[in-house]
């Protein structure tokens, strides 16, 4: 397996792969394949992830503009995205946000060059669930890709589970796992995938108060791969919906040096 940095692969090596990896763009992903979206607009890194993607059993479509990645998301329905924030035509920033208000929940993992700490934050508050800062080896990508589709793949099952669950109401605000909805006072509340499932498990658990680590996953889904900022994005999210106060909210509550807790 490829181990040195992606962005030091040389013209002959990604030359070499082109013709192993331009062979997997079929229509449709054979049954246990999943179907990755490589948005990438420079040819040498984006020739080099698609490799390393086809060598590891997946298969890969690649977009060099986000006018191309929309197309291919809405269209191709990838298991997962691969997304570079700096991209002609549209951002990746605009990728991610109209494929969120899409209500898509495909797990998008942001690769930027940039170190500015707004940018990540940015990219979660958009709906990313993870981010990659350039340069970054082969290896960690990869572990992180097979991180988040066992994420999917272990929401889907907990989904099942909590249709079980009964009608959860607290002072208000009800909860209903069976049709994934939420009033408050008798008003619907939209919500998005992430923060439904976030809102069910701590409002099932009132009082007890859990690690952002331990939030990443029992909701997410997965062991640490990512900043724990994206639990603070979804937390603040909420605490907007559900609070009469944000900024000083009664339900969802931090504890310091800790996390988060719900009171009933």
């Amino acid at each position: 397996m490829e181990t040195s940095t992606v962005c030091h692969t040389t013209p002959e090596a990604v030359s070499a792969m082109d013709k192993t990896a331009r062979a997997d763009t079929t229509p449709a992903a054979p049954s246990g394949r999943k179907r990755v979206l490589v948005v990438e607009d420079d040819r040498n890194l984006q020739e080099a992830l698609r490799y390393n993607l086809v060598a590891e059993g997946y298969e890969v479509m690649v977009a060099g503009d986000g006018g191309e990645a929309l197309n291919l998301a809405r269209k191709r329905k990838p298991d997962l995205i691969v997304l570079d924030l700096m991209l002609p035509v549209m951002g990746g920033l605009e990728v991610c946000r109209a494929l969120r208000l899409d209500g898509s929940v495909v797990p998008i993992l942001v690769l930027t060059a940039r170190d500015a700490e707004v940018d990540r934050v940015v990219g979660l508050e958009v709906g990313a669930d993870d981010y990659v800062t350039k340069p970054f080896s082969v290896r960690e990508l990869l572990a992180r890709i097979s991180a988040h589709l066992r994420r999917v793949e272990m929401l889907k099952a907990r989904r099942e589970d909590s249709d079980k669950t009964e009608l959860i109401s607290v002072g208000g605000l009800e909860i209903d796992p069976a049709s994934r909805s939420v009033h408050l006072h008798g008003k619907a509340l939209a919500l998005r995938p992430r923060e439904f499932d976030l809102l069910v498990f701590m409002a099932a658990r009132p009082s007890r108060v859990f690690s952002r680590d331990q939030l990443l996953q029992e909701v997410w889904g997965y062991d640490y791969a990512g900043d724990t900022r994206t639990v603070d994005v979804h937390v603040r999210w909420l605490r907007m919906k559900i609070e009469q106060d944000a900024a000083n909210p009664e339900r969802l509550q931090t504890v310091r040096g800790v996390g988060y807790r719900f009171s009933a």
